[in-house]
């Protein structure tokens, strides 16, 4: 029995942990309002102290964490979303589907406008995403439409219903991860507390668990597609990344780092040139098994892209139409060349823009910003090392974060992909981010939504600072001592 004498007799601080958490969750999930930026800040500060003591003090009691950490997500079970009202229009959407209309061609204000409400509460949908989300087209993949779908079938006249089996599903999607993310810790040979960094992170319990961002369930197939890829089942991994892009497109972004994945020296090859004098003498007979082995590397990847395109295909099909690609382009677009929300890089470029012509240039910048964002995944797929799974997450994880960085749009909840890709790496950047993220939220405390940027100066000084030194300085230092040159 796991809570027996000996483990409260050693574990009373532990349990005092996991008792205070419990207390601060349970205000956080039904007394907290995100316009209260005070007892907000600081009922997060106090909640990630105590994951982050937990975590330490118990790195070899994983069923412990593990306990802990869903136990903690079912506080949120009956609560609505306080932070985010986004879960209004994904109820929405599965409602629509339901009532056989297709989401992607109508937005809520069409219906609203003319007095017409096509789905049960419509009017209390539509009050709740707000007029912004309420205004335009939807711009969530089948997938994640088919999750909204499932909790109006099993909650179709009730809001607090529904939430609470989409907070299902993004649970059992988490339990998923843990899952896959614990057996790629031990094929990789490293420490299987890290997946608690993620798993135990109040950052993804109130963002994912609590606010209902389907990052989690993205996130689910992300990590098992890669298990399966380390486990060289090449087609069973390709529909898995597949149902992930359907959850988020994000993960559209890693398929070029895929390249040196596949064509890459066999093994078989290696251990034939260390074994055959022929092999190792004959300067042309090596090319030419060399040449053969990326062919059918370049063959694999080939199958690979086709594979996942093609189940991608198949998920939106049933929602294809001509109006739906025009829609949907021009949504996603919108992410690029109209939002704007705890930006980094981009405001700057935003206020150089400014001091130039005098106007807002994002519709310039925003178009400059998928060039870099390409130009950089090339590079980083042509020239690092992504022949191990280790190499290619860290390649994930740094091409991520250069998107980020540049992006005119960062919600807190974005950083759930870069913190549980950090699980498998030795960077630690991600965990400093899922902290100082919930700086931004200070944007809600007032009517109209402006942000402070002396605020989100503060935010991202501190994650830039502990990125650089850990890409750059950190790993310049050896055995204790940093290289001077």
């Amino acid at each position: 029995m796991l809570l027996n004498t000996n483990f409260l007799k050693f574990h009373r601080f532990s349990l005092l942990l996991v008792f205070s958490c419990i207390l601060f969750y349970i205000s956080f999930a039904y007394g907290l309002v995100r316009t209260d930026y005070i007892k907000l800040i600081m009922l997060y500060a106090a909640l990630f102290y105590l994951f982050y003591k937990l975590t330490i003090s118990n790195k070899n009691a994983i069923t412990f964490l593990f306990i802990i950490s869903f136990l903690l997500r079912f506080i949120f079970l009956f609560a609505l979303p306080n932070l985010s009202q986004d879960f209004y229009r994904f109820i929405w959407d599965g409602r629509m589907i339901l009532e056989g209309i297709n989401p992607y061609l109508f937005t809520p204000e069409s219906f609203i406008s003319k007095g017409v409400f096509p789905v049960y509460q419509a009017q209390e949908l539509y009050n709740g995403m707000g007029i912004l989300n309420g205004s335009h087209f939807t711009n969530y993949p089948p997938v994640n439409q088919l999750c909204f779908v499932i909790a109006g079938l099993f909650a179709g006249k009730s809001i607090l219903g529904s939430a609470i089996v989409m907070r299902i599903i993004i649970i059992l999607a988490d339990l998923g991860t843990f899952y896959f993310g614990k057996k790629i810790l031990e094929k990789l040979n490293i420490p299987i507390h890290n997946i608690f960094w993620y798993i135990l992170n109040p950052f993804v319990i109130i963002e994912l668990t609590g606010n209902l961002h389907f990052e989690g369930v993205m996130i689910f197939f992300l990590v098992w597609s890669l298990y399966l890829l380390q486990s060289r089942k090449l087609k069973f991994s390709a529909i898995i990344l597949a149902l992930s892009i359907s959850v988020k497109l994000i993960p559209l972004i890693f398929l070029p780092l895929l390249f040196k994945w596949f064509v890459k020296p066999s093994y078989h090859f290696k251990s034939l040139q260390k074994t055959s004098k022929f092999i190792r003498t004959d300067e042309n007979n090596k090319a030419i098994m060399s040449n053969n082995y990326k062919i059918q590397g370049i063959a694999k990847l080939i199958y690979f892209y086709s594979i996942v395109g093609l189940t991608t295909l198949v998920l939106f099909l049933p929602f294809y139409s001509s109006e739906f690609i025009i829609n949907y382009t021009k949504t996603v677009a919108l992410w690029f060349q109209d939002f704007e929300f705890n930006a980094s890089l981009y405001y700057i470029a935003r206020a150089i823009g400014y001091l130039v012509t005098g106007y807002n240039e994002i519709s310039i910048i925003g178009k400059i910003i998928p060039i870099l964002v390409v130009l950089v995944v090339i590079a980083i797929a042509l020239f690092r090392k992504n022949k191990t799974l280790p190499g290619l997450i860290t390649s994930m994880l740094l091409v991520l974060s250069f998107y980020y960085f540049t992006s005119t749009t960062v919600h807190p909840w974005y950083i759930a992909t870069l913190l549980i890709l950090s699980v498998f790496t030795r960077y630690r950047f991600p965990l400093i981010w899922s902290f100082v993220g919930i700086l931004s939220y200070l944007a809600y405390t007032n009517s109209d939504n402006t942000e402070n940027l002396w605020i989100i100066a503060l935010e991202y000084t501190i994650i830039y600072s502990f990125f650089i030194w850990e890409v750059f300085i950190k790993k310049a230092t050896k055995n204790g001592s940093l290289k001077i040159h």
